[in-house]
């Protein structure tokens, strides 16, 4: 299923497990908030604003389709920006701790806005960049447009276990990064966005770091 328009986002988000009256009207809110600070400063392209649902909350909560039941957490989302996928996430999980880690300082602000005028009082907003995070075993880690996958795991599986949960959205580029990810024991795979006909979700684990990584760096 690939969703294609508004109404079909929309149903599809309040048609999730846990999705009430007052998750959706934080959605809702979620989105106006997002259209007047979008005037301030440039969170999300412009053209977005006009299918938000489809486009960026939607495509936020499918993440929460490839998590298990409960969620865990804590949840963390690395380099949140306008805060998608981890504000959305928290809007539909208002009891799930979730660690928004943004470095530039007027994002930080509208975060931090946003989730107080949400109620969100589970969600930490971390001000700092990724490397000076203080290290907390997450249960899942999400990051959107974020780092290449090589990358990304080389600045952040020191907060993963080997039971935590990766959730990547990363569009096209999805199946060529795991298939070039060599230097990691892994088991991850990729699924279809419900929100892109082209795009992938990298979902999975990291065991630990390959033999042949640790023989180059010896």
């Amino acid at each position: 299923m690939i969703l294609t328009n508004e109404v079909e986002a929309r149903a599809w988000v309040a048609a999730l497990p846990g999705a009430n009256a007052a998750a959706m009207a934080r959605l809702e809110s979620l989105s106006a908030l997002l259209a007047e600070e979008n005037g301030h400063q440039n969170l999300v392209s412009a053209a977005s604003l006009d299918q938000v649902w489809l486009r960026h909350i939607a495509d936020s909560a499918q993440l929460l389709a490839l998590a298990p039941e409960p969620t865990p957490g804590p949840w963390l989302d690395l380099g949140t920006g306008a805060g998608f996928p981890g504000l959305a996430i928290a809007a539909l999980r208002p009891r799930l701790d979730v660690v928004l880690v943004e470095s530039r300082a007027r994002r930080v602000e509208w975060l931090e806005r946003a989730a107080r005028e949400l109620g969100l009082d589970k969600v930490r907003v971390v001000g700092t960049r990724l490397e000076r995070l203080e290290t907390f075993p997450a249960a899942v880690i999400s990051a959107r447009a974020f780092a290449p996958l090589d990358r990304l795991l080389d600045i952040s599986a020191r907060f993963s276990t080997r039971d935590t949960l990766w959730l990547l959205p990363k569009g096209r580029s999805a199946r060529d990064e795991v298939e070039q990810l060599t230097d990691w024991n892994h088991l991850f795979h990729v699924e279809q966005s419900f929100t892109d006909p082209e795009a992938g979700i990298i979902v999975g684990s990291v065991k630990s770091h390959s033999a042949g990584r640790k023989a180059r760096r010896a």
